[in-house]
């Protein structure tokens, strides 16, 4: 269920828009939602978000689908998502990829047992020329080496236990 403060705020949004264009709030209304909801979106909040915006929940779950900046599931504190398009593959992407996996000891898609990161492959971060890198919630890191990836993990474990 969508909170009084996300649909109040998602009111707000709609209201940036003519009465019959209000559809297109739909991302800013989605990402009011997921924040709202420890960074997911369940399929009763995107049914509440097609009857604010007076579109059917197929349009919202296509939107929400198509984008990899919604989360269908709960993630951890920390969604680690690494570019996959060429300029990263070239540059080593698919092996950062499995040194996560080995050093975190999940898949992609996954969330460690501590709930602290998630995992997953996503198409073009537009930062082709500090290939390969990954975006961690709303940060990016660039020019990525094993020994990076190392010193991001750590820090971001402190900063989760501080």
């Amino acid at each position: 269920m969508i909170s009084a403060t996300a649909r109040k705020k998602i009111e707000n949004v709609i209201t940036r828009y003519p009465e019959e264009e209000k559809r297109s709030a739909l991302l800013p209304a989605l990402h009011i939602v997921q924040n709202d909801n420890q960074g997911h979106l369940t399929e009763e909040m995107m049914k509440e978000v097609a009857d604010l915006l007076e579109i059917t929940p197929l349009q919202v779950y296509e939107v929400a689908t198509f984008y990899t900046m919604y989360n269908l599931k709960p993630i951890g504190k920390y969604h680690i998502q690494v570019c996959r398009t060429l300029p990263c593959a070239l540059m080593g992407a698919e092996k950062l990829v499995a040194y996560l996996e080995e050093k975190l000891g999940i898949g992609l898609g996954e969330t460690t047992s501590d709930r602290l990161f998630t995992l997953t492959e996503v198409e073009c971060l537009a930062s082709c020329g500090t290939a390969p890198m990954m975006q961690i919630n709303q940060n990016y890191y660039e020019n990525l080496n094993k020994s990076k990836v190392d010193q991001i993990l750590e820090e971001l474990k402190q900063k989760a236990t501080s």
